[in-house]
């Protein structure tokens, strides 16, 4: 008997400008390393017994590993959409928006971005999380609630801003 997963939800095909010239970057980044790598697992493979060879080994896990990510993007690139625009009224929130909020302790700052570009370390969500869809078509003072890992948690909407073409 095999454990069935059901497949992922698809995340949504928006991204900013700035981040589809750095996936297309990796991309390009990658094909580089990948042609290095080669050398390295062709020069390893005639080192002899390749069973035992832990040269070539590593070699060919990274060759696979970068294949599986140029893959990826092989894919993904071709499906996303680009939004620069910003929207017509800029006090509400959108794709691509800095919101500035209150839980009526701290205040935190969050910039909704795509899916392939979210990075927790800068405060970026992705427009997937519960956080970011609780937020979508709200505007400035609206409160919101958000399920978290912590239990459920209140916010204020303090403040909204875009930035141009990124």
């Amino acid at each position: 008997m095999g454990r069935y997963r059901p497949p992922a939800p698809k995340s949504s095909p928006y991204i900013t400008k700035n981040g589809y010239e750095g996936l297309q970057g990796e991309l390009k980044g990658l094909w580089k390393k990948r042609a290095e790598v080669t050398r390295a697992v062709t020069a390893a493979a005639a080192e002899g017994d390749r069973s035992e060879n832990a040269e070539y080994i590593y070699r060919k896990k990274q060759l696979r590993e970068i294949d599986r990510r140029i893959g990826y993007l092989q894919r993904r690139l071709p499906v996303l959409k680009v939004v620069d625009q910003l929207p017509t009224n800029p006090e509400q929130i959108f794709f691509g928006a800095s919101v500035t909020m209150d839980d009526g302790e701290n205040e935190v700052t969050y910039r909704i971005v795509g899916a392939d570009e979210f990075d927790p370390g800068k405060n970026w969500i992705s427009m997937d999380s519960p956080m970011a869809k609780a937020l979508m078509g709200k505007t400035l003072d609206d409160e919101i609630d958000v399920q978290t890992p912590g239990g459920k948690k209140s916010y204020v909407v303090l403040g909204v801003a875009y930035q141009e073409n990124t």
